[in-house]
C-alpha cells in the first residue's frame, strides 16, 4: 500500500485576525505546498519523517498507537506533542487506521522551507483529513484551532473570500486577475510567527462589539479583491493595514520596518512574522535586500492562478 496525497500552501491578504469573528477574508492558495505519503507499516506504530523543501528531514519520530489512542489535550507545543494531538483527533473521527492496520511509514515533504509559514500545520492537517476521508475543518478545528481558511486554501486551486457563518465555513471562489499583479511581491521577515500565540493574543485583547469594525473590514476586503487598478488596490490595502493596526493595538510593519519604502507594504496573516505583501510601481528587490530581507518573491511565482 502507499497513497499520497497533497494540499496547498495559503497567504492570508485582507481580514486577518478578525475572521475569527465571522469577519469576510481574501485568500490565495500558493504555489508550494505539502504532500503526505503512507505506506504500510508494523508493530502497531507510525514511523514517521518530515523533510524540509531542501529534502533534510526536520522531524523524525516513531509514535506509538497507544500513545494515540490514550493521548490527552496538551498545552505543549513540540513538533511531537502536536502530531500525537492531531492524530489523536483523527481517530476519534475515524478509528479506522487503528483498528485494521497494523502500523504505517510516514513521510511528509513540504515544497516550502518551513519557517515561511505558508501552511506547515494546515496542510498537514488537511492532507490527514483526506488520508482517513474525515472533515478537515472539524479536524482543525478540534486538534489546532483557527478560522479554518488554510483549510480552504489546501482545498482550493484559485483565490477565495472565506467566512465562518456561525462556525460553519463559508467559501467563495472569486476571479482576482488584475494586471498588476507584476507590481505585487511577497517579501519573508526572517522570522516565523506563532498563529497559536497571535490568535490567544487577539482573543485577550479584542473589543466585545466587534460588528461595526467586521462590517467595515468586509468592505475593505470586497475593495481589495475587486480592485482594478493599481492605486486602488494600493490604496485599499493601505485603508485596511492602518484599521487592523488600530484594532490590535500594534503598529503597522510599513510605519516600523520600511518608512522610507516607495510603495505600500502590508502584513499578512499574523502580524510580526512571516511573509509581508509589497507594492510598488518599480521592482523593489534592492530596496528590501538592502534592508537584510532577501526573500522576495513575485506574485507569479507564489500564487495559484
Amino acid at each position: 500500500m502507499k497513497k499520497t496525497f497533497y494540499s496547498n500552501g495559503k497567504l492570508l491578504i485582507t481580514g486577518e485576525y478578525l475572521v475569527l469573528d465571522g469577519a469576510k477574508a481574501f485568500a490565495l492558495p500558493t504555489i508550494f505546498g505539502q504532500t503526505l505519503i503512507i505506506e504500510s507499516g508494523s508493530n502497531k506504530e507510525f514511523q514517521w519523517k518530515s523533510y524540509d523543501s531542501d529534502h533534510s528531514i526536520w522531524f523524525e519520530d516513531t509514535i506509538l498507537y497507544s500513545e494515540i489512542t490514550t493521548a490527552e489535550k496538551t498545552e505543549e507545543e513540540s513538533v511531537r506533542a502536536t502530531l500525537i494531538s492531531i492524530l489523536r483527533e483523527a481517530y476519534l473521527l475515524n478509528s479506522d487506521f487503528i483498528t485494521k492496520w497494523n502500523g504505517f511509514k510516514v513521510s511528509t515533504e513540504l515544497s516550502f522551507p518551513k519557517n515561511w509559514g505558508l501552511g506547515t500545520s494546515s496542510t498537514l492537517i488537511n492532507n490527514i483529513a483526506q488520508w482517513l476521508a474525515i472533515d478537515a475543518f472539524t479536524l482543525l478545528n478540534n486538534s489546532f484551532g483557527g478560522s479554518g481558511y488554510d483549510i480552504a486554501c489546501a482545498q482550493n486551486n484559485g483565490p477565495i473570500v472565506y467566512q465562518l457563518d456561525h462556525g460553519k465555513p463559508i467559501i467563495e471562489k472569486v476571479v482576482f486577475s488584475p494586471d498588476f499583479t507584476s507590481n505585487i511581491y511577497f517579501v519573508y521577515l526572517n522570522k516565523k510567527q506563532s498563529s497559536k500565540s497571535a490568535i490567544a493574543a487577539y482573543h485577550r485583547n479584542k473589543k466585545n462589539n466587534l460588528a461595526e469594525t467586521k462590517a467595515s473590514i468586509n468592505k475593505l476586503t470586497q475593495e481589495v479583491w475587486q480592485a482594478s487598478t493599481l492605486p486602488s488596490f494600493a490604496k485599499a490595502i493601505q485603508k485596511h493595514e492602518l484599521a487592523i493596526s488600530a484594532i490590535i493595538e500594534t503598529p503597522t510593519v510599513g510605519g516600523t520596518l520600511f518608512p522610507d519604502f516607495n510603495g505600500t507594504v502590508k502584513s499578512l496573516g499574523a502580524w510580526g512574522g512571516d511573509f509581508i505583501m509589497a507594492v510598488a510601481v518599480e521592482n523593489p528587490s534592492n530596496y528590501f535586500i538592502s534592508k537584510g530581507y532577501h526573500t522576495i518573491i513575485p506574485y507569479d511565482e507564489m500564487i495559484l492562478r
